[in-house]
């Protein structure tokens, strides 16, 4: 299958992703997303990039002929379809960065052959900014000097989000073939529409908060809620991306910060249980539904200060973790393994004895 049609065939499709941002109680940051497809298994893997390694973006031409770029810093990613395609990951200086889709709202530049040397794919950046940086400034400063495309435009353009040891983060978003850079201090992301779209979209739900609805009185009659957590009735509980920004800046906010990152990680995976999108939803009564377990196909978490990031699968739900600090990137060679051995969730019985 060719690198467009690879692209094209995600692209697509893929229009839901959720992320969020957890602080421990000294500060670190803990970022953590979801990742859906409904249409077939992506084939998902982690790769191990060594410092020193080489590689060449896809352009539009189809081919590898456009930035050849050598890795700085090592990193670890996870990745879709391809190896090279990494949406999420980070890298040993603790620069995290993430890609999320898109449609509709963002437009690259076109492709120009004679600046093949200085382009970079969209579903490529993540490397590229994993590969050379461990600031958000220098990343700025960089990016006006590179050419970002897409593979096919047919395809969805999509938006990234990048985050510093210290917790400072930002979107990346290109509008009308022009980059904008917007901190993210609420540390929420979504897709479409833009970024600050979002943030203003917020401001329909100043009525809601987090703990009870005490009891009140109209005329003879008290009325009581029901349960708990009555503050954010009405919050949207459909999968559309507006409504997946407002669920997730609610619950990320009513979170008690963790002592550790590892708590905060955990904290994390169960915030996203929230947005695990069932098969099945995306599709009309007379479509046929993939034989797929859920639409999200991962969820992820990055402990940055420790430079640790956690996965679980729509295979299987026990969460791994890959440790950077153990890997020696001057040595490892460069390797990519499918984020499941075994595409099967593992049960274990319980022996209860006679």
């Amino acid at each position: 299958m060719t690198a467009i049609a690879v692209l094209l065939s995600f692209q697509l499709k893929a229009d839901a992703c959720t992320g969020i941002t957890l602080r421990t109680t000294n500060g670190s940051p803990v970022t953590a997303r979801t990742i859906e497809w409904a249409g077939n298994d992506l084939g998902s893997c982690y790769t191990i990039v060594p410092r020193g390694y080489s590689q060449r973006s896809y352009t539009s031409s189809g081919s590898k002929d456009g930035m050849m770029f050598t890795a700085r810093y090592g990193y670890v990613g996870l990745a879709v379809e391809k190896e090279e395609f990494v949406v999420e990951g980070i890298n040993e200086s603790g620069l995290s960065a993430g890609l999320f889709y898109f449609p509709s709202y963002g437009e690259y530049e076109s492709y120009n052959e004679a600046y093949k040397e200085s382009t970079v794919s969209d579903l490529q950046l993540v490397s590229w900014i994993l590969s050379n940086f461990q600031s958000i400034n220098d990343m700025k400063k960089a990016m006006y000097n590179i050419h970002i495309v897409t593979l096919d435009p047919r395809g969805s353009t999509v938006h990234w989000r990048v985050t510093e040891p210290n917790g400072r983060q930002v979107v990346i978003e290109i509008v009308g073939k022009q980059l904008h850079f917007y901190e993210n201090k609420l540390g929420v992301l979504t897709n479409s529409p833009g970024f600050n779209w979002h943030l203003t979209n917020l401001n329909n739900y100043t009525n809601l908060f987090a703990g009870p609805i005490y009891s009140r009185e109209i005329g003879e009659l008290t009325l009581t809620a029901f349960g708990g957590g009555g503050g954010l009735h009405g919050i949207p509980g459909d999968m559309t991306p507006p409504s997946r920004f407002v669920r997730a800046a609610f619950f990320q906010a009513a979170s008690p910060k963790q002592a550790t990152g590892e708590k905060a990680v955990m904290q994390a995976f169960h915030i996203l249980n929230n947005f695990d999108i069932p098969i099945g939803i995306q599709f009309t009564e007379i479509q046929t539904v993939p034989d797929l377990p859920s639409a999200t196909q991962w969820t992820v978490a990055t402990d940055i200060a420790n430079r640790r990031i956690y996965y679980r699968t729509m295979y299987n739900s026990t969460i791994r973790c890959i440790d950077l600090k153990a890997i020696n990137f001057t040595k490892v060679k460069y390797r990519s393994a499918p984020l499941d051995k075994e595409k099967k969730q593992p049960v274990e019985m319980v022996n209860i004895g006679k």
